[in-house]
């Protein structure tokens, strides 16, 4: 039985495994992202990107709904880095 349940175990590390390789690539892969989104692409929580808005990242809000493009991201990181 101690096989199996290693197996067992081993497919669920799998699963998970696949499921943020998946959940990373399709983040990875946008153009534009909710501000969730944006946040888990630069690694920063929700309230640094908040005040990374108030440093100039420019997020576009169409009927209460907020995206950051890809670009303006990586615009943003380039003018802040040293």
């Amino acid at each position: 039985m101690q096989g199996l349940e290693e197996v067992n175990l081993l497919k669920t590390m799998m699963s998970e495994a696949i499921k943020e390789i998946v959940t990373d690539y399709k983040i990875a892969s946008k153009e534009w992202f909710s501000l969730k989104e944006a946040a888990e692409y630069i690694g920063v929580s929700v309230n640094t990107l908040a005040k990374y808005r108030v440093m100039g990242l420019k997020v576009s809000v169409i009927e209460g709904v907020s995206r950051v493009s890809r670009k303006e991201i990586d615009r943003f990181l380039e003018t802040h880095s040293n």
